[in-house]
């Protein structure tokens, strides 16, 4: 009863049907609702007109008398039927029952003659199409076959399979299609049982394997599955999808056919048929696809509903089954037109009909239907209508504030205004579908509403309605007006000192601005009441230098962004040149652009001289660490080499050697004290000193330095890198040849460099 309007519904409807060739037949059509109700027949959407040959009984069912699938005028008695009940409350639809006439055509397939041998597989086939579907026997020697025997498999499709083959199985079949249009017989074919059973090996082979269906649920499908080898092969079956096929209602027929009875939707997919040679891993498959229609029912029927005018009605209607069911609504038996006020959404599932009136007063059906099958439920919008409801509220304008403000005012209605507890204000965007709209309550003494945070430079709409405890007036006359448009916000401003008569300007980018034509900009001295400008830019431009500046005085810089509704805030900012003319003074100022090509040229110079740079430093420190050696033995080997005892320490640190780092300065300060060594003192101090060319090619032998015992090689500098010089003012004992100190030298001038 789920989903019945109790006003008007059907208890039983037209179902589909196959009908035989001259034969009569009765549709039926059952209705419970308050009479009274007339029921009428339609045959692919025409109403039918009682005659000879069809009419309707006195319980509302179509009779036809003699069907015909074909008349001598061309019409034909098959098509789609269904039946309309109609009431002071309305109309309903039955669901469409789709009558054919039954049918047999010839046989498309006859069976084939066979010669099989011993032991083996054997296979017959015939089909023939007709409706209903015919059902299909065998026929051996012209009797029926036994089908007690293990070995005869009959399918459902019209094949007969014959296992383990013996002599006595030869002879000659054929088929018998029956249904209730005819009966056909087959040509007739013979099988051959041949020689003895063979024990040569052969691979498992499929003969025949599962052919796609599509079936509807309930139905009982066959999957057929004939396998043979030698040894015999083992069949068996899967799912393609991994899940498991299951127990229920699964049976196998013969040697490896799967039967599946009364069909459910979860049963469709890819079914894969095995077989296996036993023993081994040796397989061949075949795979054939299942598809399970279900016709569409409803999960959830529409309820019948009252509503008060201008209040919203929603039908929801939910069906299923596959394929997936479309859905169609009528309204009275008329396929329900959608407009502003009634809308589907949920792919159809649901029916709002907005601001309801009188005139929505109907039975609306939700038709389901698909390639399976179809079906209806149908409910009742009763509108509330109480008597002393306040007319609609009068003189409704609506006046606009700003780009975001409307104000909407209204006079009380004509009529029943004492009950009146409360007005509601309706609102929506002009080109905004009806189920958009909202509202705002307003209290009975108030005339007027102010609208805020609307959109600028948009339509909206305004109707009133009054409301009293028992319902509310019909909606007053709709008002429609646009709010101003906006003028663009305050920008970013931004100053930048360049020199010190220039500035720049800078703002954010125009994305962030609204709707804007261009930026107005405006510069002063603080102590003048006149601006320049304004200075017009383009809604892209983000900045603008400003030259000839005064840097003695402030600068006041103003900005605003302005569109055709006018101009919007402006942005004001203060700069002072003076600190960047006293920085320049200071430091005068550089050719930026310049330095930084300078900067970018020389990059490659610096890192060549950083690299020169640590060279040097490496031979340096090495060089130092040779030399400082080599003085090092040079002064063992002298010492080595003299027959003198030793100068006292505080005598022998007045006077030092000197490698290579003795400079010009050094030694004219030494020249001061008017004192050095001669060439006979460095000769007596180096006796085994190299030649004068030795010297001047920097070149002389280790063993010239060393004593006899020692074996270490060095490389000296040449006499004139040397400089023995005295380094302090106490004389130095002169010895030549003797271990007495030496005696004091006197002042030659100049110090002599070897």
């Amino acid at each position: 009863d789920f989903g019945r309007s109790s006003e008007l519904a059907f208890v039983v409807e037209p179902s589909d049907d196959i009908a035989v060739q001259e034969q009569p037949l009765i549709l039926y059509c059952q209705v419970e609702g308050i009479q009274p109700i007339t029921i009428t027949w339609r045959k692919n959407g025409v109403m039918i007109v009682d005659s000879e040959n069809a009419f309707m009984l006195a319980n509302g069912s179509l009779y036809v008398s003699r069907f015909q699938r074909l008349r001598g005028d061309g019409s034909s008695d098959e098509g789609e039927y269904d039946c309309m009940a109609q009431n002071h409350y309305g109309l309903v639809v039955s669901r469409k029952a789709k009558i054919q006439a039954a049918t047999m055509s010839d046989f498309h397939i006859h069976p084939q003659n066979a010669v099989v041998e011993e032991g083996g597989v054997a296979r017959f086939q015939c089909q023939i199409h007709g409706l209903p579907e015919p059902v299909i026997l065998w026929h051996k020697n012209r009797m029926p076959v036994n089908t007690d025997n293990e070995r005869y498999t009959l399918l459902p499709k019209g094949v007969l399979q014959i296992t383990g083959l013996r002599a006595e199985d030869s002879g000659i079949f054929h088929c018998v299609a029956t249904n209730i249009a005819n009966v056909k017989f087959s040509r007739e074919a013979r099988l051959t049982v041949s020689g003895s059973h063979s024990t040569v090996y052969k691979d498992p082979m499929i003969l025949v394997g599962p052919e796609n269906l599509t079936l509807t649920v309930h139905q009982t499908a066959v999957l057929e599955c004939i396998a043979t080898g030698n040894p015999r092969p083992i069949v068996s079956w899967s799912r393609l999808d991994g899940r498991p096929i299951g127990v229920e209602g699964i049976q196998v027929l013969g040697t490896g056919n799967l039967m599946i009875s009364d069909l459910t939707v979860q049963h469709s997919g890819i079914y894969v048929c095995a077989a296996n040679k036993p023993g081994t891993r040796v397989r061949r498959t075949a795979q054939g696809s299942l598809v399970v229609q279900a016709p569409a029912e409803f999960v959830q029927h529409p309820q019948s509903i009252s509503r008060p005018v201008g209040t919203t009605a929603i039908f929801t209607c939910v069906a299923q089954g596959e394929p997936p069911p479309q859905i169609t609504w009528l309204r009275n038996g008329q396929i329900l037109e959608t407009s502003d006020h009634i809308k589907l959404k949920n792919n159809n599932s649901t029916l709002s009909i907005y601001g309801i009136n009188q005139a929505d007063e109907a039975i609306y059906q939700c038709l389901a239907e698909n390639s399976a099958g179809s079906t209806q439920a149908s409910a009742r919008l009763t509108v509330l209508w109480a008597d002393g409801l306040p007319s609609p509220p009068q003189g409704v304008r609506a006046e606009t504030v700003s780009a975001t403000t409307i104000q909407v005012s209204w006079e009380k209605p004509l009529q029943n205004t004492k009950e009146i507890i409360g007005y509601v204000l309706h609102i929506r965007k002009a080109a905004d579908p009806v189920e958009m709209e909202y509202q705002e309550a307003v209290s009975k003494s108030t005339f007027q509403q102010l609208v805020t945070d609307l959109e600028p430079s948009t339509s909206y709409s305004f109707y009133i309605k009054a409301y009293t405890s028992r319902g509310a007036s019909k909606a007053s006359e709709v008002t429609v007006v646009s709010t101003l448009g906006e003028v663009p916000a305050m920008p970013s401003l931004f100053i930048k000192v360049i020199n010190s008569t220039t500035v720049q300007a800078t703002w954010e980018p125009s994305i962030k601005l609204g709707q804007h034509e261009g930026f107005k900009l405006y510069y002063r001295k603080v102590h003048l009441s006149q601006y320049t400008g304004p200075v017009l830019l383009a809604s892209n431009v983000t900045a603008y230098n400003i030259t000839h500046l005064d840097a003695s005085v402030v600068y006041e810089v103003k900005l605003l962004a302005y569109n055709q509704h006018g101009d919007g805030n402006s942005t004001v900012r203060f700069v002072s040149l003076r600190e960047t003319v006293e920085r320049t003074v200071l430091n005068p100022p550089c050719d930026c652009m310049k330095d930084e090509q300078n900067n970018k040229t020389s990059t490659t110079g610096i890192i060549i001289g950083i690299h020169i740079g640590v060279t040097c430093i490496i031979f340096c420190i090495l060089f130092l660490m040779f030399g400082y050696r080599g003085r090092l033995l040079m002064c063992k080997n002298v010492q080595e080499q003299l027959s003198t005892p030793q100068i006292p320490r505080s005598q022998r640190s007045a006077t030092g050697i000197v490698l290579n780092g003795a400079t010009r300065r050094d030694r004219d300060d030494r020249d001061l004290n008017g004192r050095q060594l001669d060439m006979n003192e460095l000769e007596r101090l180096f006796p085994a000193s190299p030649s004068q060319e030795q010297q001047e090619k920097g070149i002389t032998s280790a063993h010239s330095l060393s004593a006899p015992h020692d074996e270490t090689q060095i490389s000296t500098l040449p006499l004139d890198e040397f400089s023995i010089i005295e380094e302090q003012p106490d004389p130095l004992p002169k010895n030549s040849h003797s271990s007495s100190p030496a005696a004091p030298a006197p002042n030659h001038g100049p110090a002599n460099e070897g």
